[in-house]
């Protein structure tokens, strides 16, 4: 009972997590990920010798990489919830792809009523499958676990 409880309280941090993040302006949340962009940059650039990058472009793949990996999680930490109500193979699949999939179309709606932000159906596939990911991942590893040794 403890353990589905905290999964579940994981589950929603998560979702707040996202929803705080998504209610950043665009201006803050462009600000938030062109500094990240610009110290990887910064990295790079002092220990390579390739120095042609477009800022404005490893920008937009760190934010849309930011969608892969945060739902990537989501994912994770839904099906860990699902397993831990004995919710398990096909059924928890599916039900934590809805979950995280209904999350990701209601995030998007949000943006739109948060200033210079959007709604993107690019940004649900993205985060479904990061989703998806997450979820197959989480079963292969549990998987593996489950098999006794050799």
């Amino acid at each position: 009972m403890k353990r589905t409880i905290f999964s579940l309280i994981l589950v929603v941090f998560w979702m707040i997590l996202i929803f705080y993040l998504s209610h950043q302006p665009a201006t803050e949340s462009n600000r938030l990920s062109k500094g990240l962009a610009t110290k990887m940059v910064t990295l790079v650039e002092n220990n390579s010798q390739e120095t042609n990058f477009n800022i404005g472009r490893f920008n937009y793949k760190i934010r849309k990489n930011a969608h892969f990996f945060t739902y990537l999680v989501l994912g994770i930490l839904t099906i860990n919830w699902l397993n831990s109500r004995n919710i398990y193979g096909l059924k928890a699949v599916v039900l934590a792809v809805l979950i995280c999939v209904l999350y990701a179309i209601s995030d998007e709606i949000h943006q739109l009523f948060v200033p210079g932000r959007g709604s993107q159906v690019k940004d649900v596939i993205l985060d479904t499958a990061g989703a998806i990911t997450g979820i197959l991942g989480y079963k292969f590893l549990s998987s593996l676990r489950r098999k006794p040794d050799s």
